[in-house]
């Protein structure tokens, strides 16, 4: 196949997998945890006494296939990504939280954009990491602020959204080798 076929294709991949996180983290929020508090989240354990919104988990993938996103399709499609993404955010997103979720996202998302697309021509895995990381932390501290008026839950969010940033980053570095050995560039 083609390496620019092949760049492109998978970059819509990405995207698909991008926008489906949005819902399924707010659908999780209400739906899925060990325990569901009142009028607010459904939590999950993140580490040892550590609990947090259950959402917790796609958002930290979300900021990853992102970066994949404008990997391989470029910075349009990546702030096309994030346009798109605000708004499936804004449309499914419970009424109670559909404010504070298309503000976290768009504010994160646009932090993760800000630092990947100056650091990720000269190390990929890097960039990844550092843009996520900071996002992740912007996402938190906006979401729980807005939508339950209290950082209560902000260590498991960050937390939690570290895990599936940190367990994608061994990932990175494969596809960032693959990447070299298919002779695949960055768009």
């Amino acid at each position: 196949m083609n390496p620019d076929r092949q760049r492109r294709i998978e970059g819509v991949i990405a995207l698909i997998l991008f926008a489906l996180t949005i819902p399924l983290a707010n659908w999780l929020i209400g739906n899925v945890g060990t325990v569901c508090v009142p009028n607010g989240p459904c939590l999950v354990p993140v580490a040892p006494g550590l609990s947090a919104p259950s959402g917790v988990l796609m958002i930290g993938l979300a900021l990853v296939l992102r970066d994949i996103v404008q990997r391989r399709l470029g910075p349009v499609a990546g702030l096309g990504a994030i346009a798109v993404g605000a708004l499936i955010s804004g449309l499914l997103a419970p009424a109670a939280i559909v404010v504070a979720s298309m503000t976290a996202f768009l504010l994160s998302e646009l932090a993760d954009f800000a630092i990947y697309t100056p650091l990720q021509k000269r190390n990929f895995v890097a960039a990844v990491a550092a843009s996520s990381l900071f996002g992740l932390v912007i996402d938190s501290i906006v979401f729980l602020w807005l939508a339950f008026g209290s950082l209560d839950f902000l260590a498991g969010q960050i937390v939690g959204k570290a895990w599936m940033v940190l367990l994608a980053l061994p990932l990175m570095h494969l596809l960032r080798r693959r990447d070299e050995r298919l002779g695949l560039v960055a768009a």
